[in-house]
């Protein structure tokens, strides 16, 4: 097997080329991590938005519950 370049750092420089594909490379795999972390985050956001929200809406519902068990005060007419 022969090998088109004789060491590594012809390898690395691609004859004047290798800046602009390692270059090239390197957008790939921001882009590549970028695709894979920003949903993650956005999920775990949106996980807390919705544990907050459960939480709220247990808090008004035992608030409610609450509130048709006391016994309201009598008047006097």
């Amino acid at each position: 097997m022969q090998f088109q370049f004789e060491d590594f750092a012809s390898f690395l420089a691609m004859n004047g080329h290798g800046p602009f594909v390692w270059a090239a490379y390197g957008v790939a795999l921001l882009v590549l991590g970028a695709l894979v972390a920003l949903p993650l985050l956005r999920q775990k956001k949106l996980r807390r938005e919705f544990d907050r929200q459960l939480r709220q809406e247990e808090a008004r519902r035992r608030a409610a519950v609450q509130r048709q068990e006391r016994p309201e005060p009598a008047t006097a007419d």
